[in-house]
């Protein structure tokens, strides 16, 4: 007797809806060819879509400086959005969370695919897609720490591509990791400029807290996040100062607190730069723990317990 086959996440992919088992690229794809792809990553709280507005500007923002023109309206996008939550949201507990991935492409190269087209412009890969929230992977953020190690491999210059726009030709993203490994295996690179001034890592923005001011590097050097937005505002109204101004290592060595902000996890501490403790060493100060409590109060949802929490439970059942 066969045994029922299990619901599959939904996938848009070509201008419609699929099961994830049929969701697959061309190998002439630029986006394989060239590493072309525009993308941004959501995520949701209690199966809502978080700051949907913003990531659907971003996104739009970035094809624009691409060239890249989406086959759908920012409307539309936002509506598939949706439907590709509500429909991948009731394969989780209800105490998970999805992960919600935009990405674009030019198209297929039609020169290597040896089309009779070659040569002329292709309808570009739009796909919208899901995952679950790893926590597991996240848990020993909140528990030691973040180390973040600065690498040889420097952060691309604004004037060859500017950072504000978030895509996946990320080469130089992959040498970094493999060179801060050698000095810690679980070490997260944090890029310098090519004048020494801290950026950005692969996937967060950093923070550092000195004397009570949360200080952030310029924005021309790095994406703009929609969490580093997040901490912003709520800087604002718990009156804590923000201030943007080019850092170096030496700002992040002595500072109070640091740590970094993304979407799957929100933020979480940096208790090492480069091998040094960052303040007492410990996995979350005072300005920290103040920004933590009042987003988990925005959401509805204790963020660092959801994390644990949710490690656990996939431990459970993995």
């Amino acid at each position: 007797m066969s045994t029922p086959a299990q619901p599959q996440p939904t996938v848009y992919l070509g201008g419609r809806f699929i099961p994830a088992s049929e969701a697959h690229l061309s190998v002439y794809d630029f986006g394989i060819v060239l590493g072309a792809t525009v993308t941004d990553l959501l995520r949701t709280f209690r199966h809502k879509v978080f700051r949907l507005e913003d990531h659907l500007r971003r996104f739009y923002d970035s094809c624009k400086y691409a060239r890249m023109l989406p086959p759908l309206s920012a409307q539309e996008t936002a509506e598939i959005t949706t439907e590709i939550v509500l429909r991948n949201s009731g394969l989780l507990p209800p105490a998970a969370d999805l992960a919600i991935v935009y990405f674009i492409t030019p198209g297929e190269n039609t020169a290597y695919a040896g089309s009779a087209a070659a040569g002329q412009a292709t309808e570009p890969t739009f796909c919208i897609h899901s995952f679950p929230l790893p926590f597991r992977l996240f848990c020993r953020f909140f528990i030691d720490g973040l180390h973040l190690v600065t690498p040889s491999t420097r952060h691309v210059s604004p004037q060859c591509v500017d950072p504000k726009i978030k895509h996946r030709s990320r080469l130089h993203w992959w040498l970094a990791e493999q060179e801060a490994h050698l000095v810690d295996s679980s070490a997260m690179p944090l890029l310098l400029d090519l004048d020494g001034n801290l950026t950005e890592t692969s996937g967060s923005n950093l923070l550092l807290v000195k004397n009570g001011t949360v200080l952030s590097p310029t924005p021309r050097n790095i994406l703009l996040g929609i969490s580093r937005k997040v901490v912003w505002e709520l800087c604002v109204k718990l009156g804590i100062p923000f201030v943007e101004r080019d850092l170096q290592v030496h700002d992040a060595l002595t500072a109070d607190e640091a740590f970094v902000t993304t979407t799957p996890y929100c933020m979480a501490p940096v208790t090492r730069f480069n091998g040094v403790a960052i303040g007492d060493g410990r996995a979350g100060g005072p300005v920290f723990e103040r920004i933590l409590a009042a987003w988990s109060a925005e959401v509805g949802v204790d963020i660092r317990a959801q994390v644990l929490h949710g490690t656990r439970k996939e431990q459970a059942t993995g």
